[in-house]
């Protein structure tokens, strides 16, 4: 088992699975909710906790499966106790050994790319995961440009790679993506960088197929 995992192993026994659900919730619903999803479409959680991303996909109209992966065991089995519906699958894995022959339409990451050993093999692996037109979402408040989060590497105890907005295109493009990227900011916030920063979302779309999505610039 990596630190990661057994970090996260512990934050799973502590609680505070719920307090990022807490801390992530806000910005990642506003963001998902103003995706228009095709209908059906399959969903992959890349890190997924304790399954609160999972869950909330599943209830969309149109979701045919929404699978969460996670290295941290104990995460994964939060996550399958709160299971809602048969739609939902839980994966104990990280995504560049998982060794599946399944593609999706949609997938999503949130704080957890950072912690891959390569960004860049984790990014291949993602973009094999996805069909022809699929999209790719990262979100992230550990990102160059905002400052204030910076220390996380030495509170947490973790190796984090950091990367600018830019960069983090960069690297999607790199990766085969065509990528975009927005901040969602919560105004009502008592942080300043919240308010100021806000979460980071680099969207990459693989090319081919036949949907787009207007509905995001």
């Amino acid at each position: 088992m990596d630190k990661v995992a057994r970090v996260f192993d512990a934050w799973a026994g502590s609680g505070r699975a719920d307090l990022m659900e807490k801390e992530h919730g806000k910005n990642v619903v506003r963001f998902l909710d103003g995706i228009r999803l095709r209908d059906p479409f399959s969903f992959l959680d890349v890190g997924c906790g304790n399954g609160w991303v999972v869950r909330m996909m599943a209830r969309k109209k149109g979701c045919r499966s929404s699978t969460g992966i996670d290295k941290s065991r104990n995460m994964i089995r939060h996550a399958e106790k709160a299971r809602e519906t048969a739609k939902e699958a839980y994966v104990h894995t990280d995504v560049e050994s998982w060794k599946t022959g399944r593609r999706f339409d949609y997938v999503f990451a949130m704080e957890s790319l950072y912690y891959a050993g390569s960004v860049e093999t984790a990014l291949a692996k993602i973009f094999g995961l996805l069909k022809p037109g699929g999209e790719f979402f990262c979100g992230t408040d550990f990102y160059a440009d905002n400052r204030a989060t910076s220390n996380w590497p030495s509170k947490t105890g973790l190796r984090m790679h950091l990367y600018s907005k830019k960069e983090w295109k960069g690297l999607l493009r790199d990766a085969g993506f065509r990528a975009s990227a927005r901040q969602v900011k919560d105004r009502q916030s008592k942080k300043r960088w919240k308010r100021e920063f806000g979460t980071l979302f680099i969207t990459g779309r693989k090319p081919g197929g036949q949907y787009s999505n207007p509905a995001r610039q």
